[in-house]
């Protein structure tokens, strides 16, 4: 099992499979770098590098009180891209991981990069405010905190049970392994870490950042999306981002790299190869 230490102690786990040229992936909110796993064997088998991480507090990663917030998490993985000396990096960010994204070209820059992909992603900003009215209201995180401290453990088969992979729609084919993956690795991931994360995702302005992006990038939305929906993400986000491709998958939800992997990961493909 391969770890790094951050400048401020952090252990951080990673996986590096294949070789070839380097696509790096960043995982979303309360998950690790297993949810990447569809997507990295099957490039892995294309003949690139796949490099994904447990960001910290989550997965096999330690889980330090304090620093849980941007900043942090795309300072981490700065280092990671200069530890491994990666160029020509593809980066993808799926809901926080695009945040993630977002922040770390707007802190670090893009010389290491190739291209990037927004993919379910929370960027520009998913509170609601008065320069942002298409934004949630505070009431939806508060209640996903509240959820958090009272019952974790259940809040996390509810999410995945339901708005997640659109499980709640009419017809929907409940896949229960899914239900079980997204809630062993929630709860792998540590409390502290995953409650302040809520307020990372949720309240970080990722507009400026966003407007520092200057390679080509992938933004893929599913137009049932229950967790991030697509009019104040996607939708928007492309709007930011200069040289940016937009795709709407029909009625797909926050998931979609699960529910529709096999859709994704040939356009996946096709964005890297273009």
């Amino acid at each position: 099992m391969a770890y790094f230490k951050t400048k401020d102690g952090t252990d951080i786990y990673y996986k590096d499979w294949g070789s070839g040229q380097p696509v790096v992936f960043c995982h979303g909110w309360p998950l690790n770098s297993d949810s990447w796993e569809s997507q990295m064997i099957f490039l892995a088998a294309q003949g690139y590098r796949c490099i994904a991480h447990d960001r910290r507090g989550h997965g096999r990663s330690s889980q330090p009180w304090q620093g849980n917030d941007m900043d942090h998490y795309a300072d981490d993985l700065h280092q990671l891209i200069e530890l491994l000396d990666l160029k020509n990096v593809i980066l993808f960010g799926f809901s926080t991981g695009g945040g993630e994204v977002a922040r770390y070209i707007g802190r670090h820059g893009s010389k290491r990069l190739a291209k990037a992909g927004l993919i379910s992603a929370v960027p520009p900003l998913m509170l609601k405010t008065d320069s942002n009215p298409g934004g949630l209201p505070m009431s939806v995180f508060d209640g996903i905190r509240a959820g958090s401290l009272a019952n974790r453990a259940q809040l996390y088969l509810d999410i995945a049970g339901g708005p997640f992979y659109g499980f709640n729609r009419p017809g929907a084919k409940v896949s229960q392994g899914l239900i079980y993956s997204w809630w062993a690795q929630g709860m792998q991931a540590g409390h502290k870490n995953t409650y302040d994360c809520i307020k990372a995702f949720s309240e970080t302005d990722f507009r400026e950042d966003l407007k520092k992006f200057n390679i080509p990038t992938l933004i893929v939305h599913g137009d049932d999306d229950q967790i991030v929906p697509i009019d104040a993400a996607g939708r928007a986000a492309a709007k930011l981002v200069k040289n940016s491709r937009l795709i709407e998958y029909a009625g797909a939800p926050h998931g979609l790299t699960d529910t529709h992997k096999e859709q994704f990961n040939k356009d996946m493909l096709a964005f890297i190869k273009a």
